[in-house]
């Protein structure tokens, strides 16, 4: 990017200017690539608009037609594809791989929703299969409908997916009829700010229907009230402070988070060192330690294996994160970039800090040893780091620590009640991997296990590498866990839509009431 640019907000249908700078930057290099201005925004226009024109553009079009909507919105993003994967290199350090979870994912994820909504026909609600009759004779009965909150949608998104974690929270928003603002993290909003200008130039985006708006929003949950919605995905720490605002305690905003996770994936108890289930587990370590550097929320951050292999895994695991190439993305063999700027590295190492208290130290553990690319400076950089618990049941660092980057820590259990413990340490994550070749082992983990998790998922030699990976979320299946990792649940098909519809039970006459919802669409009861 030859020239530094002026990113401003898309809101009230016009790109809009702020004051104020805050700078873009190259994490290889530590060039600036453009400037962030939005404060001073009036942000109580952008909730007006999205509240009249949005609902109402929204309100006038069937399912099929906001799936048609959005699959138009996906085809003038793909046309672009390549332009934002270099918007990501420059911006994040993002590798090719890092680009399909990113750019791709996010692009995929509003051809699910248009297929969805395609199939969902011309109804603009939903209605319950079955009618509860209220009455003796069946004169009086209930049907259960779902129709769109009557406010707006505040999609707040972390720096670590630009297009996926925008894309999987309007895609949703959209097809339910709830328009949207969107508020990418400020450091990495170059591809959000790409992506949505590439819709307003193709005159896609209907006014009010989807806002952005890039650096300052402290003001932006002031404006909600009662019937809107916001959706986050960060900290837990601010996602504890967002809960705390007036809106959602007092004004009754409805609020979900997706935060913290400490994910695990278990080695089963009936695999030896050189089975093929093995070396799949290895495999998927490695590639969940490296993606998009770490940086990634379902990312591996406790390993657990039979205390009989503790010492076996931790060589082979080692051997395996040495030989990858880190530096510049645009260096030909690089597998991980830097982390996306030099304050997520610092956060990485005050973790790290924390953790190397209470473990030993594999590999890695400070900047690679080399770079490759002649541009790459070191400020942003990681090496994949093997840290190993030997007393993980009295090392609550290592449950309770999350270091956001290319960093996980390995630890033995005795049995799979042992292990079972272990994962309940993490209070809660988005996802957790079992590696066995054994159903009972699975079935016992399954058990014990699946209640902390949104997600689990099981990995033997026959499914080998027919699947995504652990790390990848797909919309069929919800996305979200329990307990530190938010409590709230993305995505899953049309569970994607439950955030922002109202189940209401409609009253009346039986008959009455089979016409009046003769031409919804139907909840498949998820």
């Amino acid at each position: 990017m030859a020239d530094t640019i002026a990113l401003g907000s898309y809101f009230d249908n016009r790109w809009q200017m702020g004051t104020g700078s805050v700078s873009l930057i190259n994490p290889v290099t530590l060039a600036t690539l453009a400037e962030v201005r939005g404060e001073g925004l009036d942000l109580g226009t952008a909730v007006q608009c999205a509240r009249s024109e949005g609902r109402n553009s929204l309100a006038s079009m069937t399912f099929a037609e906001r799936a048609a909507l959005l699959r138009d919105m996906a085809d003038a993003l793909q046309n672009d594809r390549d332009h934002y994967a270099e918007l990501a290199r420059q911006n994040s350090g993002n590798t090719p791989g890092d680009v399909m979870f990113d750019i791709d994912g996010g692009i995929a994820a509003l051809k699910f929703y248009a297929g969805m909504g395609k199939k969902l026909g011309n109804a603009k609600r939903f209605v319950e299969s079955e009618h509860q009759p209220l009455d003796r004779e069946g004169h009086w009965a209930a049907r259960h409908i779902m129709t769109s909150v009557p406010g707006i949608a505040v999609h707040i998104n972390a720096f670590n997916f630009p297009s996926w974690g925008m894309w999987e929270k309007v895609a949703p928003s959209l097809l339910a009829g709830v328009p949207a603002i969107v508020k990418p993290a400020t450091s990495a909003a170059l591809v959000s700010h790409a992506m949505i200008r590439t819709l307003t130039d193709a005159g896609l985006i209907p006014s009010g229907v989807l806002s952005l708006i890039c650096g300052s929003a402290r003001t932006l949950l002031d404006e909600l009230d009662a019937g809107d919605v916001v959706a986050f995905t960060g900290s837990a720490d601010t996602a504890a402070k967002l809960r705390a605002h007036p809106a959602v305690q007092i004004r009754g905003v409805r609020f979900q988070a997706e935060a913290d996770s400490l994910n695990s994936a278990i080695l089963g108890s009936d695999l030896d060192q050189g089975s093929e289930t093995y070396g799949l587990f290895l495999r998927e370590i490695q590639k969940e330690m490296t993606v998009k550097s770490g940086q990634k929320c379902t990312a591996i951050r406790r390993i657990l294996v039979p205390e009989t292999l503790l010492d076996d895994v931790a060589s082979d695991l080692s051997v395996q994160l040495t030989k990858t190439t880190v530096g510049d993305p645009a260096a030909e063999g690089v597998r991980m970039g830097p982390l996306q700027s030099p304050e997520q590295r610092e956060a990485a190492r005050t973790g790290l800090e924390q953790l190397t208290a209470v473990c030993e130290t594999v590999c890695g553990g400070d900047t690679p040893a080399s770079l490759t690319g002649e541009n790459a400076k070191p400020d942003c950089f990681l090496a994949p780091t093997l840290l190993l618990c030997r007393d993980p049941d009295n090392s609550n660092a290592v449950h309770d620590t999350e270091v956001f980057g290319p960093v996980a820590t390995l630890m033995p259990y005795r049995d799979l009640s042992h292990a079972a413990a272990l994962v309940a340490r993490g209070k809660g994550s988005l996802v957790s991997s079992l590696f066995t070749d054994d159903d009972s082992v699975a079935s016992t983990l399954i058990d014990q296990t699946a209640g902390w998790h949104g997600r689990l998922l099981w990995v033997d030699a026959t499914l080998g590498k027919h699947h995504l990976g652990h790390g990848t979320v797909m919309p069929q299946c919800i996305h979200g866990g329990p307990g530190r990792a938010g409590g709230g649940q993305e995505l899953g098909g049309l569970r994607g839509l439950t955030l922002y519809l109202q189940r209401t039970a409609l009253q009346g006459q039986t008959d009455r009431l089979a016409a009046i919802t003769a031409g919804d669409a139907v909840w498949p009861g998820v």
